[in-house]
Order: structure tokens, then C-alpha cells, then sequence
């Protein structure tokens, strides 16, 4: 089964995603920079749903540059989940090397569509 890594500092947007996609994937969660990094390394997720404002020093945006940095991670899917919905946001996450850009409030079923669509 594919893992899926979820990482939102919000404990109500992870669940919703977790329903939406658990019957389908693995799913591991974290709820800060730090730990999503840490799952990425520890679990080898194909896939990442990750927001950009997080608590602490990392946040979303350099969890994707390290993650697309580093050669045992960077085909790992990362589709960020956020509430920063202007153009330049939308742009600067994709120069990073962001797969996908949902902004909040997003459809949970549109993000399963697009895991979906990775994995046929």
C-alpha cells in the first residue's frame, strides 16, 4: 500500500484528509516541519500533503526544498495544502518543485483525485 504523509499544524484539516484518503493509502501524519521531515526520512512516503504555515523554524516551503533536494527524496510527490492563495504564492511554491497547490478550504475529493492519478 502507498504511503501517504499528511502535515498541517491544524489536527481537523489532517483528519479530513485521512478519512478522505485512508481507505485507500497508508497514511502517517505531523504536525510541524521538523516531523515531517523525520517521517519523510524514516518512512518513505510517495506522496506528501503539506501546508505551508507551520509552528516552529520549518515551515511548509523549506520541507519541500529539502525534500526535492535530496536524491533518496526528491520523486516524492509534494502537493502543498495551504491558505496562501495569491499568484506569487501559487509560483513560488512550483519553483521549489511543488507537484500540486490546493488552497484552503480545498476539496478533500480533489486531492484524492490527484493522489488518484499518481497512482494508476
Amino acid at each position: 500500500m502507498n504511503t501517504i504523509l499528511i502535515v498541517d499544524d491544524h489536527s481537523d484539516i489532517r483528519r479530513l484528509l485521512s478519512i478522505t484518503l485512508g481507505k485507500e493509502f497508508k497514511i502517517i501524519e505531523a504536525e510541524d516541519g521538523a516531523s515531517a521531515l523525520a517521517a519523510v526520512r524514516h518512512h518513505h512516503p510517495k506522496v506528501v500533503l503539506l501546508d505551508v504555515m507551520m509552528p516552529g523554524k520549518i515551515d511548509g516551503l523549506h520541507v519541500l526544498e529539502a525534500i526535492k533536494a535530496d536524491p533518496d527524496t526528491r520523486d516524492t510527490l509534494v502537493a502543498m495544502i495551504t491558505a496562501r492563495g495569491q499568484v506569487v504564492d501559487h509560483d513560488d511554491a512550483r519553483a521549489r518543485g511543488a507537484d500540486a497547490y490546493f488552497i484552503k478550504p480545498f476539496s478533500p475529493l480533489q486531492v484524492l483525485t490527484w493522489v488518484r492519478g499518481h497512482f494508476k
